[in-house]
């Protein structure tokens, strides 16, 4: 197998074989590993859970992995009867062993304002936002609508929520007014937080004045929501709500950093998360507790080919499911350290990327189709003017890609030596479902790839029945994951 073959298949279909990758330590190192793993994670997934579930903090241990019921409704549980907390097993498990370890790297849409925060200082900031949601009325149960941009609040404002057990529905900070209120209303959000406005690119938004005119249209329903925090990032004038709206930077400050994890029974629910809506109304997804965190940390560590030393940047915005799962859980139950910007590709020239990755030293780079097509028309010469050598692995994510933008992508951002994970899932799924797996396989430019641990596809036809993949039909899944 030599560093980079191309092999003729029919037509123009190519694969891709990389040997020695370099310095990519994969955790299966060959197709026969990972076809022994799922195996067992097919035929025995209560005994393959089990051994990956054992890693991560328990209040209480689960008395059974699974339990599916089929005859009366489709129906199925994970770890049941066991306690836990993601945003404890995402910073205070990781304290004693490398809470001096850089958790998050925040550079903002402006070049030269960077923020790093180890995983001591996450844990903090993290505790007084908590405490200060508390102090706000905030209880397990209860919905908290998220109404930022890309800044580090936002990260500590998911974990906040995880660690009091309220239901955080994340909306991003693009979305209109309607929009905002369609889900505050559909999810019956009694608390938002927000921020006077935010960066993108050459542009501020003005979030605050979205918000107010949502809320006001929830009103006018018939709801209102009992407190509104607020964030200042872009310093513009506001109009603050006396007994509704509050500072974020005062409220906060005047909290302590240690704040007590609640114990979440596993299928607790954890956040809500929205759809679209590019292909009909938004459907509201609801994950639970234990089973989304084993599985988003699973998936992180072996298509990521995750080691400590590694620099993840997932440059997804944490209002759509990637930036949940691969910029803040997946990561951080991983003791990864991530890198976070707030702003576009293009700002304030097309080599931004390329150059937070040269100065950041980035061996992992995970980002969609989209923006790998707008950059490569923008021409080759803004990658070759920046070291990319730090880059062990790429990843795809959002969409299909097709072969030129890969072999692009491959070439010019690789350096022809960093396999590439093309990630197929949605936001239902909450986790990767098809990928290459790197250092394992070889990949097929424009194919996901193989199933990951537990998942067991297969195409129906309209009534139902298994068809060939040449036949066209419904992409379907056995099993739970």
């Amino acid at each position: 197998m030599s560093s980079h073959s191309f092999e003729k298949i029919s037509g123009q279909d190519q694969v891709v074989e990389l040997a020695n990758t370099k310095g990519l330590g994969a955790h299966l190192q060959s197709f026969k590993a990972y076809q022994e793993l799922y195996e067992t994670s097919v035929k025995s997934p209560e005994v393959f859970w089990d051994g990956v579930a054992k890693d991560f903090h328990w209040f209480k241990p689960y008395t059974r992995v699974c339990q599916w019921d089929w005859k009366d409704s489709v129906r199925h549980a994970w770890f049941l009867e066991g306690k836990t907390n993601l945003a404890f097993n995402c910073l205070d498990r990781h304290l004693e062993s490398q809470g001096d370890k850089k958790a998050l790297i925040w550079e903002a849409n402006a070049p030269g304002e960077v923020r790093e925060f180890t995983y001591k200082q996450v844990h903090e900031e993290v505790g007084r936002l908590a405490n200060a949601l508390k102090a706000m009325g905030i209880k397990k149960g209860d919905r908290v609508g998220i109404y930022l941009g890309m800044v580090p609040e936002l990260a500590f404002s998911l974990l906040a929520c995880a660690r009091l057990g309220a239901i955080h529905n994340v909306i991003f900070g693009g979305f209109s007014a309607e929009s905002l209120k369609d889900r505050i209303l559909d999810c019956r959000a009694d608390f938002l937080l927000t921020a006077d406005g935010l960066f993108r690119g050459a542009k501020t938004v003005a979030l605050k004045a979205t918000a107010d005119e949502a809320l006001k249209l929830c009103q006018a329903e018939g709801h209102a929501i009992k407190a509104c925090l607020v964030l200042k990032r872009t310093n513009q004038a506001i109009s603050m709500q006396e007994g509704r709206d509050l500072d974020w930077q005062q409220l906060v400050s005047k909290q302590s950093s240690q704040c007590p994890a609640e114990s979440m029974d596993s299928e607790d629910p954890l956040f809500i998360l929205y759809t679209s809506g590019s292909t009909g109304k938004p459907k509201g997804v609801l994950h639970t507790s234990s089973g989304y965190m084993v599985y988003t940390a699973t998936t992180f560590k072996y298509i990521f080919a995750y080691q400590p030393e590694d620099i993840y940047w997932c440059t997804a915005d944490i209002g759509w499911i990637t930036g949940h799962s691969y910029l803040v859980y997946g990561p951080l139950l991983n003791g990864a350290t991530c890198l976070m910007f707030e702003g576009v590709p293009t700002y304030p020239k097309p080599d931004r990327f390329w150059e937070m990755i040269a100065r950041h030293r980035v061996t992992t780079f995970y980002t969609a189709p989209t923006a790998i097509r707008a950059l490569m028309r923008e021409g080759d010469h803004w990658p070759e003017a920046h070291d990319l050598s730090s880059l062990k692995l790429l990843g795809t994510v959002g969409e299909p890609i097709n072969p030129e933008p890969w072999f692009w992508y491959f070439n010019k951002i690789g350096g022809g030596t960093c396999p590439i994970v093309d990630t197929w899932w949605q936001t239902e799924t909450g986790g990767i479902l098809l990928s290459t797996f790197p250092g394992a396989m070889p990949m097929k430019p424009g194919v996901a790839g193989t199933p990951f641990f537990g998942i067991e596809p297969e195409i129906l036809d309209e009534e139902g029945k298994p068809c060939e993949l040449e036949e066209g039909g419904y992409l379907c899944f056995k099993k739970p994951w």
